[in-house]
């Protein structure tokens, strides 16, 4: 997770729900200095830890990004709890009593949040898919679960 990302991204167009495309084109700079357009914007169902399903949302498609980026600021903004310890990263829910709703192991000074796609209907995803490891870092702000709250 990386606490500089100021909205979630993802290049994977399938696994969006009301996408829609944007009025005013965006762009966004990753850390290598790279230019990248937003097309898009909609929500990303995921199966949290706790068996249930959440949306992320308000998240940019950005086609050519190689990361999956989930902004803490955006998680916040939506009642959740993000802590970081030597152990790993804990996303808590403080408008259900911080129930904890997803959990990341720490690599160096990387953090993976393991979730999965939930079914879905489509001749893509027969069925459940697990997602690329969501990484970030707390120098490049990179995080990954975020407006968790339907």
């Amino acid at each position: 997770m990386d606490s500089r990302a100021s909205n979630h991204m993802t290049s994977h167009e399938e696994w969006f729900r009301n996408i829609k495309d944007l009025k005013i084109a965006g762009f966004v700079k990753t850390s290598d200095d790279t230019i990248h357009p937003i097309t898009q914007i909609g929500k990303v169902p995921l199966s949290m830890q706790d068996g249930q399903t959440k949306y992320l949302k308000d998240i940019r498609h950005v086609p050519t990004i190689t990361k999956n980026l989930v902004s803490v600021g955006q998680m916040v903004e939506q009642g959740l709890q993000v802590t970081f310890n030597p152990n790993g990263c804990f996303v808590e829910d403080m408008k259900n009593q911080g129930k904890l709703i997803a959990k990341g192991e720490r690599n160096g000074q990387m953090f993976t949040l393991d979730v999965t796609m939930p079914k879905v209907n489509s001749m893509l995803f027969t069925m459940e898919k697990k997602l690329e490891t969501l990484e970030f870092g707390t120098s490049e702000l990179a995080m990954l679960i975020s407006n968790i709250l339907n």
